[in-house]
């Protein structure tokens, strides 16, 4: 026997193993291999399977026999990797080549038949969108439930007159609902931008083969059928090589994620001691190793902390597929792990969130006294002036001038007498002193989209109408 028909016969048992004439380097195949990752899309790639099998029969490759076997088969390995039976080794690769060793070892040689007519590049863009488009309705799922959370805490708490801060400085009394409902429009625009990327998830690429299509007749469209989807990728190359919506969806993801450490923010100053505006829940609050007093907000700061994360994520697959040239490369294989971690990540802290806020309690006492001594009823007393005809301008000086006087006075507007606001104008009449109390700042405000109570319970009820009629994404065109 020559040297090279014993290298030959010395050649690992992949499936792709015909045209290599020696072993992998064992750190190569490590290095290569994907099965510790993209183990988890193995429901996604067993199910992919079943519809391709069933595909291949309407083209006559396999014969009804054949397909029960095929389909049996995939669901006895289904059950073995869901019961722990099946151990994933970095030899076996990746889940698709897993799947179908662990199905030839069942079934026989007819495990190897389930291939014909495509390629791991279809098969794992087809896996990877099915799984995406599981979470983003999970995720959706737990953002509409924190959306009924602010909406109950905004109706709950009415009449509580907080700060509004600009440069987080004490600016103007708003009500503490609709400060609520400022964030519930932020996460509803994050249900509206995952319902509306999810339309471009719902594209079946099976069928592309490695990049240029397949010879055999597949029925794309049955495919697509059998597995839910709306629309089957229009170009072979685009097919396997897109990952657009992966980026969509770690773009989308790192603006909730924005939204939540902004939301996570003012949690953690609201329960400071400075503030005092809000107290969390034993159960969502941590201890000091050392300092028997403290009572942290961490899970409130890990929202914040961990958006670096997802911000990461998506700054990692941007990069790896910078400059790629079509079609499949082997670079995106790194497109699973951000993604992965991304989905964990948005999962945890959105389901934290809602019973976090539902379990706090709020310091109706001390935001009201803070709006007091901020002063925050000084717009109110310039608009006063400049609604009896003084120019604007200068009754913003003029009320500057009164608000300097309080500090050095150590007064608050409540506290001024009709004589001292005479004293800076002749135009202060007795009804100044209840315009520039708070709930008379925040009354007056009845534009649409204002902080009264009568604008915000006009948003309530547009909330919780669209909160009754959950979003639901659209369509792409129907194959």
């Amino acid at each position: 026997m020559k040297k090279k028909d014993k290298e030959i016969k010395a050649a690992p048992s992949k499936l792709w193993a015909g045209r290599f004439a020696v072993e992998a380097d064992k750190l190569a195949e490590e290095m290569n291999a994907s099965i510790g990752f993209d183990w988890r899309l193995f429901s996604h790639d067993i199910r992919g399977s079943v519809a391709h099998a069933k595909v291949l029969r309407r083209a006559k490759i396999l014969n009804a026999k054949e397909l029960a076997k095929i389909i049996k088969g995939l669901a006895a390995v289904e059950k073995d990797i869901t019961e722990g039976r099946i151990i994933f080794t970095s030899d076996m690769e990746d889940i698709h080549m897993a799947v179908e060793q662990c199905l030839t070892k069942k079934i026989g040689a007819l495990g190897g038949k389930l291939h014909t007519g495509r390629s791991r590049n279809d098969q794992v863009a087809l896996d990877i969108r099915l799984f995406l488009k599981v979470e983003i309705d999970g995720i959706v799922r737990l953002l509409i439930k924190l959306r009924k959370t602010l909406a109950t805490l905004a109706k709950k708490n009415i009449d509580v007159v907080m700060p509004g801060y600009t440069h987080l400085q004490r600016a103007q009394p708003v009500l503490f609902g609709h400060h609520m409902l400022a964030y519930y429009q932020m996460f509803k625009r994050d249900t509206e931008r995952l319902l509306d990327l999810k339309k471009r998830v719902d594209v079946m690429p099976l069928g592309s083969g490695a990049l240029a299509g397949s010879p055999y007749k597949l029925d794309r469209a049955y495919a697509a059928k059998l597995l839910g989807f709306a629309a089957v990728t229009e170009n072979s190359l685009d097919g396997v090589s897109d990952r657009d919506f992966i980026v969509e969806f770690l773009s989308a993801a790192a603006l909730i994620m924005m939204h939540l450490s902004r939301f996570g923010e003012e949690i953690i100053l609201w329960s400071s001691m400075e503030f005092g505006f809000i107290e969390l829940s034993d159960s969502f609050s941590t201890g000091s190793s050392i300092m028997p007093q403290k009572k942290n907000p961490d899970l409130a700061e890990l929202a914040r902390g961990k958006t670096g994360r997802v911000y990461g994520a998506l700054i990692t697959i941007l990069t790896v597929m910078k400059a790629l040239p079509l079609a499949y490369n082997k670079d995106m294989q790194e497109d699973k792990e951000p993604l992965f971690d991304t989905v964990d990540t948005l999962s945890q802290v959105l389901g934290v969130m809602p019973e976090m806020l539902r379990t706090m309690k709020v310091n109706k006492k001390k935001m009201r006294a803070a709006t007091v001594e901020g002063f925050l009823g000084a717009t109110d007393a310039a608009d006063y002036l400049a609604s009896r005809g003084v120019p604007f301008r200068e009754a913003h000086h003029i009320t500057g001038s009164i608000v300097a006087y309080c500090i050095e006075n150590e007064k608050t507007l409540e506290d001024m007498t009709l004589t001292e606001w005479q004293g800076f104008s002749g135009i202060f009449k007795e009804d100044i002193k209840e315009t520039v109390l708070v709930e008379s700042s925040v009354a007056a405000r009845k534009v649409a989209g204002g902080t009264s109570k009568e604008a915000v319970l006009v948003q309530l009820k547009k909330v919780e109408a669209e909160l009754k009629k959950p979003m639901r994404a659209a369509k792409p065109k129907r194959v």
